[in-house]
């Protein structure tokens, strides 16, 4: 027999985390799992809508350190747990930074702001760059309340949504599409 999806436990408001303490689901720390679980849906869903293998493969790779940042946030600071959880490594910045580098070497020089849109994957990778500073801010609270986080998450995820800016560029580019330049109304 499968096991059952729902366990009834979270019917009180309250989740555990991974160490055993219950915490209230609107808890800063399951906020910012929940929204690395939102970002990791919507690059999936970016992911689905690209037809470039490097970049899939790029993102496949992004969607794994986000479990890892999930993980790591969703274990309890304080507490020694049995059970081994991945980390996340200083190589992971770097390679979102040499794939920035890549990218920013045939993109034209950027003059002006640009307004999201004029593709539907040009988009979704706005969207994802969106989410992505959303999980940053809620670490940084994480870290400002005096709850541990591993520095090297915020550093990953401001990172990432340096890339997800970068790749909605590249992707505008690759499909030639212009991007839509702001215009401020004076």
């Amino acid at each position: 027999m499968a096991i059952k999806i729902y366990t009834k436990t979270g019917d009180k408001g309250k989740t555990s985390l991974i160490g055993g303490s219950k915490v209230p689901k609107s808890h800063i720390r399951i906020e910012s799992y929940g929204t690395i679980d939102e970002l990791n849906s919507f690059i999936g869903l970016l992911n689905d809508g690209i037809a470039d293998k490097h970049t899939n493969a790029m993102l496949r790779e992004i969607q794994d350190r986000l479990f890892t940042i999930g993980s790591l946030l969703a274990t309890e600071p304080d507490k020694k747990i049995l059970m081994k959880i991945p980390d996340l490594k200083e190589n992971d910045v770097l390679l979102l930074e040499n794939e920035i580098d890549a990218m920013d070497m045939v993109l034209p020089v950027m003059k002006a702001f640009i307004l999201p849109g004029g593709h539907i994957s040009v988009s979704t990778a706005h969207i994802c760059r969106c989410v992505c500073r959303r999980a940053e801010r809620l670490c940084v609270s994480l870290q400002e309340n005096k709850s541990f986080i591993d520095p090297l998450v915020i550093k990953y995820l401001n990172r990432l949504s340096d890339y997800l800016f970068v790749l909605a560029r590249w992707l505008a580019f690759k499909l030639n599409v212009p991007e839509i330049v702001w215009k401020a109304r004076i």
